[in-house]
């Protein structure tokens, strides 16, 4: 059995250039999917809004199109708050398995943010969230050095499953992450010192979970050979494997890092088999 990818951009139809990137469709990302021994990919959304990247209704499209082959998480444009129980409530019964991709500029205690983590909670849909360092300089939701808003939101909805994801997210891996909003925006590199915050928070709170996806997930992992198979191991039921790719251009190198750690015995079969396939499985339905 091949891989899932927990996080995936496609569009309805391929379009040739936004910014320097082009954007594939779900139709010409299968091949692609192939090489890479990937199964399933679940598509992150832009929102309800129209947008290039895959909006609600275009994900939900290219998933009724290729059933076997994608599914879809949600995402909510920053408008009535009092509305996002019954917005979010509506995309589940449409096929939503989670809300994702959340990059919404704003800090995790912003009012509207709390109307979604606490729906979230409610519908059992579990949140992907993309991190920035600062309001104002980077997509992302907002947090501080060391993570103590995101501490307050594991506390708060313990029901709900948090995935972290991005630079901002995964440069806590190491105790000498760096404070600064660019730094903290680059991806971790060199031994892992003890004391990071996020084997910390993974340590206090069951929910929460990684998003493996993009340099900034497999940085964290591979950056150190030793902190980071032992981290695999130790949280085998939280991780999951994911690319973060746009087109058929784009590779990452956790795929084939994880292959090769299992084919040396570095890696459990039991624990690489939980993060390529069956997390998504089980607490996604997938």
């Amino acid at each position: 059995m091949g891989k899932i990818d927990l996080h995936m951009h496609l569009t309805l139809r391929r379009i040739p250039r936004v910014g320097k990137l082009n954007l594939a469709s779900g139709g010409s990302m299968l091949g692609h999917m192939d090489e890479l021994g990937i199964d399933k990919a679940v598509l992150m959304s832009s929102g309800e809004k129209r947008s290039p990247f895959g909006t609600n209704e275009k994900n939900r499209q290219i998933c009724a199109r290729y059933p076997d082959r994608y599914a879809w998480m949600c995402n909510l444009d920053p408008v009535h708050p009092e509305t996002v129980y019954d917005r979010l409530a509506a995309c589940k019964r449409q096929g939503a398995i989670g809300v994702g991709e959340l990059s919404l500029n704003r800090r995790l205690d912003d009012p509207f943010l709390q109307a979604v983590f606490a729906a979230a909670e409610k519908l059992q849909l579990p949140v992907t969230f993309h991190m920035s360092g600062a309001v104002g300089y980077s997509y992302g939701v907002v947090d501080d050095p060391g993570l103590p808003l995101l501490e307050e939101q594991l506390k708060r909805y313990t029901g709900l499953k948090f995935l972290g994801h991005s630079q901002t997210f995964w440069i806590e891996m190491s105790g000498d992450a760096p404070r600064s909003k660019e730094e903290r925006n680059q991806w971790g590199k060199g031994p892992v010192v003890p004391g990071g915050r996020v084997p910390e928070l993974f340590e206090k709170y069951p929910n929460l979970y990684g998003d493996l996806s993009a340099n900034s997930g497999g940085c964290a992992i591979m950056r150190d050979e030793t902190f980071g198979l032992a981290f695999l191991e130790k949280y085998a039921d939280r991780l999951f494997f994911a690319t973060d790719m746009v087109n058929t251009a784009m590779t990452f190198p956790l795929g084939a890092w994880l292959d090769k750690m299992l084919d040396e015995g570095k890696l459990s079969r039991a624990a690489y088999e939980k993060i390529t396939r069956k997390n998504a499985e089980r607490i996604f339905g997938l």
